[in-house]
């Protein structure tokens, strides 16, 4: 088992203690109503969660990334949907701005995002543009005293509900990711409008939605870092992002292991408790394994990217790892986020016939794994990008 310090341990029992009494209870509600409500978010602000990585200057609590991971692994433990938003508004939105945010934009925005006075979101995504961000097509233009946004995001969390957007813009003739800018902009703003709201599979309290942005206009200090340099906010926030992804997918793992092992012992048959089958017993050793090892993984590589800083190619290539970073992160998001799904329906088939139904909770632990293997990234593209850096590693690139 990873050995874990006196603070990650104090983290981690106070994310999971939060996460049995105010998330637990109500999972089932809350993925029938496909809502959360505001309250989760206050509460979750209230033990300082929403600024697990924001300094302690600007109200955060200034933790490294691998504790911050912790946390949020436990509350995807306890519902996933909570995880994932508090994933985005950290690990992706709070970390660009404090990787390419001015002393004045940090001083701003840092404090409210640690507060919870504003929820982040991350608008990448577009109908052409998932993992290809250089077909990002919304446009920014210049106007006196600042920029005007005009296009589409699709598949926004916290979208509806998020009072600061990462918003990625053409600013530039140049094709690709060359051309891209990121923007800060308030929800609400004028011409930002939600246009839709996605019936997703697993994840079902979160808000997936699509944000029109109808000549939507920011002031000149909207701009996170230099003009045309969004694909290096992007690409760091991506690597958070993943790990992140990885951490949410570990803590429904985690989840389902737990319900898995305490129904093969309840659960008898054939006058012998399930647990005492060699074939369950196969089954719940397989868990355990894939956990411990993604999670070993996930925590591996969190303290490699929280000492190279923001330089993704530096640092020690660890056992068997490829230099690059960017790699590494999305070695432990494929291996987390597969390990999830196949615990996830191990737990199913233990449950048998009652694992099929939607009164028990390892069938909606099934259905939110499988986003895990999809967003911030499919595993097939994040495969590809492992093996572009195996590639040019071998060619002493």
């Amino acid at each position: 088992m990873t050995v874990l310090n006196e603070e990650q341990v104090e983290i981690r029992a106070l994310a999971r203690e939060f996460a049995q009494g105010e998330l637990r209870p109500h999972t089932e509600a809350w993925d029938a109503a496909r809502a959360l409500p505001d309250s989760v978010f206050e509460a979750v602000a209230e033990i300082g969660f929403l600024g697990l990585r924001s300094p302690e200057a600007h109200g955060g609590l200034g933790l490294d990334l691998p504790t911050a991971l912790l946390a949020v692994e436990a509350l995807a433990w306890g519902e996933s949907s909570v995880g994932l938003s508090v994933a985005i508004h950290v690990g992706s939105v709070t970390r660009a701005i404090l990787t390419a945010g001015t002393e004045a934009q940090q001083g701003r925005w840092l404090p409210e995002l640690a507060s919870g006075a504003r929820l982040g979101a991350f608008a990448l995504s577009e109908i052409e543009a998932g993992s290809d961000v250089g077909a990002v097509a919304l446009h920014a233009e210049r106007v006196d005293g600042g920029w005007k946004l005009s296009g589409e995001k699709r598949w926004v969390t916290n979208g509806e509900r998020a009072g600061l957007l990462l918003v990625f813009a053409r600013t530039g003739p140049e094709s690709g990711v060359a051309g891209l800018s990121v923007f800060l902009v308030e929800g609400g703003s004028e011409g930002l409008r939600v246009t839709g709201r996605e019936r997703t599979l697993g994840m079902c309290a979160s808000q997936t939605v699509t944000l029109a942005f109808d000549d939507v206009q920011v002031p000149d200090d909207a701009l996170l870092g230099e003009e045309g340099g969004g694909w290096d906010v992007a690409r760091d926030a991506l690597v958070h992002g993943r790990l992140f992804v990885a951490a949410q997918a570990l803590g429904i793992a985690q989840a389902a292991q737990e319900h898995a092992l305490r129904y093969a012992a309840e659960r008898e048959q054939f006058g012998r408790s399930l647990d005492a089958f060699g074939g369950i017993q196969e089954k719940l050793a397989g868990m355990a394994i894939r956990i411990a090892q993604a999670r070993a993984f996930m925590l591996e590589t969190a303290a490699r990217v929280d000492a190279a800083g923001a330089d993704l190619g530096a640092g020690e290539g660890g056992l068997h790892q490829p230099a690059s970073l960017e790699a590494a992160a999305a070695m432990a998001k494929v291996t987390a986020s597969e390990a999830a799904m196949w615990v996830a329906d191990e737990a199913v088939q233990i449950f048998g016939g009652y694992g099929y139904m939607r009164d028990y909770p390892v069938e909606k632990l099934m259905r939110d794994a499988k986003g895990t293997e999809i967003y911030e990234g499919t595993n097939e593209v994040l495969r590809w990008i492992i093996s572009r850096e195996l590639v040019r590693e071998a060619a002493g690139g």
